[in-house]
């Protein structure tokens, strides 16, 4: 019995504890002045930017390993529209950088290679969209994070500076601690920022390849019949 009541006052006070370090973190949160608001929206907006573009990419990046096929076989038939249906029911750059060159099959191959990369340039500008804003959440949010840092030091010196002969030791690390606050949070959301942003960079980066090489491919297709 003795045990039981040990155990459950180990267990109260491991909860009292936890509940003690999370209003700490919560005061020193909000210790840390109105520039904790920015940083705090600068991270929703980074966490909402990577998770948005992770899926969109994903889903770009996603080729039917057998369509570049159907479409060979319908060129080489002859069957254009069943080429143009096929490039329509598939929702990814590929399938519509290859329905541009399919609209432009008759015209001088300059034509539809141009025509193809003007496509794949916007369709790349879609898949980077918010990238940039990423970047900027990545640069900013750490220097805001500095920018509320030195102004926490020059309130706690003006507080010194007051209190005349009174000042000591726990004024100064008070002052000084709550002003790191900021540079702690803008760190976090800088960092992780950063690395989210690279991230999707080289995914886009893989989604280019691909296309590419699916352009290469249809451009090939359509050399085919000068070769013969």
């Amino acid at each position: 019995m003795i045990n039981l009541f040990l155990a459950l006052d180990a267990n109260t006070a491991e909860k009292a504890a936890s509940s003690t370090e999370k209003l700490e973190f919560i005061d020193l949160a909000l210790k840390g002045g109105w520039l904790m608001l920015p940083i705090f929206l600068l991270s929703v907006v980074a966490i909402y930017i990577f998770f948005e573009r992770y899926s969109a990419i994903t889903k770009a990046s996603k080729i039917d390993a057998n369509f570049m096929n159907r479409i060979k076989d319908y060129i080489h038939d002859g069957k254009l529209e069943s080429a143009f249906a096929l490039c329509q029911s598939f929702h990814n750059p590929a399938a519509r950088m290859v329905e541009k060159g399919i609209q432009r099959i008759g015209r001088p191959l300059n034509d539809v290679s141009s025509a193809i990369e003007n496509i794949g340039k916007l369709e790349i500008y879609k898949l980077e969209k918010g990238l940039p804003l990423l970047a900027t959440v990545a640069g900013g949010a750490p220097m805001i994070g500095f920018l509320g840092t030195v102004i926490g030091m020059v309130k706690a010196f003006v507080e010194m500076a007051n209190a005349g002969n009174n000042v000591n030791v726990s004024l100064l690390s008070e002052g000084i601690y709550v002003a790191l606050v900021t540079t702690v949070a803008g760190l976090v959301v800088g960092i992780i920022s950063y690395f989210a942003y690279n991230i999707l960079v080289a995914r886009v980066e893989k989604v280019v390849y691909r296309l590419e090489g699916t352009t290469t491919e249809f451009m090939d297709l359509l050399n085919e019949p000068a070769k013969r």
